[in-house]
């Protein structure tokens, strides 16, 4: 059996997402048929249609999908038919790394979420043209239906607006958990955030959560700074204004405890890195493209500080995207002051308010919940 549905198409390197008619296959014996009904879109969607990551392209790319389970496999048993799920990144289960509860740095986590298709090179999508990259982060979900494993499903409670959920898949809980999970810093600690995007402002209510007194927010768009002193920052310094590394020093007495570098340019890194007190830690969250590199003063590491690169907040989804959705609801995790809706025939103009900062955390919504 197959699928024909509405999906946004990335067919050429930079090039407008298009809606066309495509079909997706039955789910296999370890698959989940998922309704969507809305997917946040994340730069890393941009970075791919861009071609900063070679995913093979044409491609339906998205991947903070949330939906509800309309099928599952014959060897699914995590969820059932009507449960709401947000899908998150895939992973193996199997190696080293997952088995100690760190998924995000599965040995195969390339081949499974950027390679276009599934770990065997199959792909469930497909057209008159021929195959469709439809595994994107095992889901594609910038469509009406989407194909994802048991393991990158998480259920979540029915009573809550599945509209908004989807980020919580990637980039929120990749900032939340790059300061819960990650850093873990002691109530009445020092933070700065260079980057107040949806990442970035994610990890400023989590400190703000964990108990940081000193929360520092870097960022050159004013709007995103008012929002991130709104969400719990104690200080925003605008880097095109002022020395961020100079400012931070002054605020905190010689350099924040914590700095996390959400913005993927080399030179905010090391900014990241040198605003540090001794001995302090650094959290590498920004994603540049392949073959980026940084320079750094050799003795500014050797004095005591560290550098720690995060994936997806170092979280096991199933545990911590539940968490997350506890703290919105007592309201202490306001996300969804940082999302606006479009329906999937404005895509494009999504991307293009998450490329020029006016909307911090666009999410497409493709059906009613």
């Amino acid at each position: 059996m197959s699928y024909h549905i509405r999906a946004a198409l990335v067919k050429e390197r930079s090039g407008p997402f298009v809606i066309e008619s495509v079909e997706l296959a039955d789910p296999r014996e370890d698959e989940v048929l998922v309704n969507i009904v809305a997917t946040g879109v994340c730069h890393t969607d941009i970075g791919v249609r861009d071609q900063s990551y070679p995913v093979p392209l044409p491609a339906v790319l998205g991947h903070e999908g949330a939906g509800i389970v309309e099928k599952t496999g014959r060897g699914v048993t995590k969820v059932a038919p009507g449960d709401h799920v947000i899908i998150t990144y895939d992973f193996c289960g199997r190696c080293e790394n997952c088995q100690q509860g760190q998924p995000g740095f599965c040995v195969e986590f390339y081949a499974r979420n950027l390679s276009g298709a599934r770990i065997d090179g199959s792909s469930p999508l497909s057209s008159k043209e021929g195959p469709i990259g439809g595994c994107f982060f095992c889901q594609s979900s910038f469509a009406e239906k989407a194909i994802a494993s048991e393991r990158n499903v998480v259920k979540i409670r029915k009573d809550v607006p599945l509209e908004i959920m989807g980020p919580l898949g990637c980039g929120i809980q990749t900032g939340a958990g790059a300061v819960i999970n990650s850093l873990a810093p002691r109530a009445g600690s020092s933070i700065a955030v260079f980057g107040a995007g949806a990442v970035g402002l994610s990890a400023v209510m989590a400190a703000k959560i964990v108990g940081c007194t000193t929360i520092i927010a870097v960022d050159i768009n004013e709007g995103r700074l008012e929002l991130a002193r709104e969400l719990g920052a104690t200080h925003c310094i605008n880097g095109a204004k002022a020395d961020a590394v100079e400012e931070i020093r002054s605020i905190t007495g010689g350099g924040a405890q914590f700095s996390l570098e959400c913005t993927s340019v080399p030179r905010v890194f090391r900014q990241a890195v040198e605003c540090l007190r001794i001995p302090g830690t650094c959290g590498l969250i920004g994603a540049a493209a392949l073959g980026v590199e940084v320079s750094l003063e050799m003795s500014t590491i050797l004095f005591g500080r560290t550098i720690k690169g995060i994936m997806q907040g170092d979280c096991v989804p199933d545990v911590f995207v539940p968490r997350l959705i506890e703290f919105w609801r007592a309201g202490l995790f306001p996300f969804d002051k940082l999302t606006k809706l479009y329906g999937i025939d404005e895509i494009n103009e999504a991307v293009h308010a998450a490329e020029s900062g006016a909307v911090v955390k666009p999410i497409i919504v493709t059906k009613a919940a």
